[in-house]
């Protein structure tokens, strides 16, 4: 008898066993891809003079969002808002360490700390590689400090990985340059960009490619449904990429700016001077609001940014093709996502950091296996926390968390807009809040003008003059719809 029931038990246990199995195949991987800094500055957004064919052949083969939107035109700060799907609600959301101070550290609940945890929780392999939360290798410890087993995301990965290489820790690594020094062991005295004279794995962005590639070929053996996350550091300052990627440009065609003038009618606390760029000591002009860089300067700072773009285009076309190569490319949802925009000079700012669209607006791709998702233009408004929902939806995962974020799957099968288009935004002391026609910024502050208002119309994105005086009534219609955003996060100051 005894037997019999070891033998009804082991036949229970592997059919049940079985019956995971099948289940598992039908849910489609995914390779989430995160790249610094990107805005939307790629060929298939119209700049055809960027060369990005990897990243374009996948957006035309997939859902390419044109009105995509951070919360918060900060690293740390705007992958906090994407992993856990929440508007900033008080004010260390909008600083980098946010996920230092707000999730590392807790104990595990059941509420998953982040998307990827929930992936994790509904039985999927999790595999982070490179900069996916802020750290730049997923780790808690400072720029100048060694490593420590702290994770920023304590229970988000089944496994973390990244390959320092010659640099030594990611933070290092982060702020490469191609003979092994960094930013900071050289004391900032460097150029923001660098042309090296080296192949792909030369920079640290090739070695996390090649680890991603390694990890696909052991995911593929495994036969579990996975996530892996792949966070690329360029076209973060410093652009350094290899040689042969600024060779795909001449500098003298790269276009300038159509934008490089501050904005009518505002008030200069609205902008920064440049900060974050002007660290990088021997580059041969620094910027500032009081006057612009020279045309020259401005094309070799726009020529590295365009050589990191194309490097790590490369990067994704290697991801893509071992997808192909293992056959996965069947099952698995790719994608493509920039943590914000970036200013090339554009209102006379080098960086994030400002509540313009240069700043707020950047790439989204989602390339998924699925008839329905493919070849779509999606003109909606989106925002970075609609995509926490979203995946869920595309892998038929419950969602078992709030969030204030929406799923946009409908917008991918059938690109019918919401009547009530939205995207809010966080920074400098105040709210931004873009619609298809408008984008209204309510900074909370003293100095006067403290309501800007840019025109959208016909796709005009230029943000150079605020019509917020001219336009008081368009200002008083819009202004509840933007105060449905304001989740308390920020009072008058000086």
């Amino acid at each position: 008898m005894l037997k019999y029931f070891a033998a009804l038990f082991f036949l229970i246990g592997l059919t049940d066993h079985n019956h995971l199995s099948a289940q598992n195949k039908e849910k489609p991987n995914v390779l989430f891809i995160c790249v610094d800094d990107l805005r939307t500055e790629l060929g298939a957004y119209g700049k055809h003079y960027v060369k990005s064919p990897n990243m374009d052949a996948l957006a035309k083969s997939g859902a390419l969002f044109t009105n995509h939107y951070v919360q918060v035109p900060t690293c740390g700060a705007s992958r906090h808002a994407i992993l856990t799907g929440m508007r900033p609600s008080k004010p260390i959301h909008i600083a980098n360490n946010a996920i230092v101070e707000e999730i590392s550290g807790q104990p595990e609940k059941s509420i998953p700390e982040t998307f990827i945890h929930r992936f994790k929780q509904d039985g999927y392999h999790t595999v982070g590689i490179g900069k996916i939360s802020h750290s730049a290798d997923g780790l808690v410890y400072g720029y100048e400090e060694q490593p420590t087993e702290k994770r920023e995301l304590p229970y988000s990965w089944s496994e973390l990985l990244f390959d320092p290489g010659k640099w030594e820790t990611g933070w290092n690594a982060f702020f490469a340059y191609a003979n092994g020094e960094n930013r900071q062991s050289l004391k900032k005295q460097v150029k923001p960009y660098e042309a090296g004279e080296t192949d792909d794995q030369g920079y640290p962005d090739g070695l996390t490619t090649n680890l991603a590639i390694s990890k696909l070929k052991e995911l593929k053996k495994n036969g579990e449904p996975f996530f892996m996350g792949v966070g690329f550091f360029k076209p973060h300052l410093p652009f350094n990429a290899p040689k042969k990627y600024w060779d795909l440009y001449d500098e003298a065609k790269i276009p300038l700016s159509s934008n490089p003038e501050i904005p009518e009618n505002i008030n200069l606390k609205s902008l920064h001077t440049s900060g974050e760029f002007n660290q990088y000591a021997l580059g041969e002009e620094k910027a500032g609001l009081n006057k612009q860089v020279s045309d020259a300067y401005a094309r070799k700072l726009r020529h590295g940014y365009l050589a990191s773009i194309s490097y790590i285009d490369a990067q994704i076309g290697k991801l893509y093709q071992e997808l192909k190569d293992l056959e996965l490319d069947q099952n698995t949802i790719i994608v493509i996502w920039g943590d914000h925009g970036w200013h090339l000079g554009d209102q006379r700012v080098w960086g994030k950091h400002t509540l313009f669209e240069n700043a707020l607006k950047s790439t989204l791709i989602i390339n998924s296996p699925y008839s329905q998702h493919k070849a779509k233009k999606v003109r909606a408004i989106v925002e970075s926390i609609d995509i926490y929902p979203t995946l869920l939806d595309m892998c038929d995962i419950k969602q078992t968390k709030s969030t204030d974020g929406e799923s946009f799957e409908k917008h991918i099968k059938y690109n019918i807009p919401d009547t009530e288009e939205v995207a809010y935004s966080y920074f400098r002391n105040g709210i931004s809040m873009r619609t298809k026609n408008y984008r209204l910024t309510k900074y909370f502050r003293k100095d006067q003008p403290v309501i800007e208002l840019y025109d959208h119309h016909a796709g005009n994105a230029k943000e150079d003059k605020n019509i917020a005086e001219v336009n008081p009534e368009v200002v008083n219609e819009l202004m509840p719809l933007l105060e449905k955003g304001d989740t308390g996060i920020f009072t008058i100051t000086k």
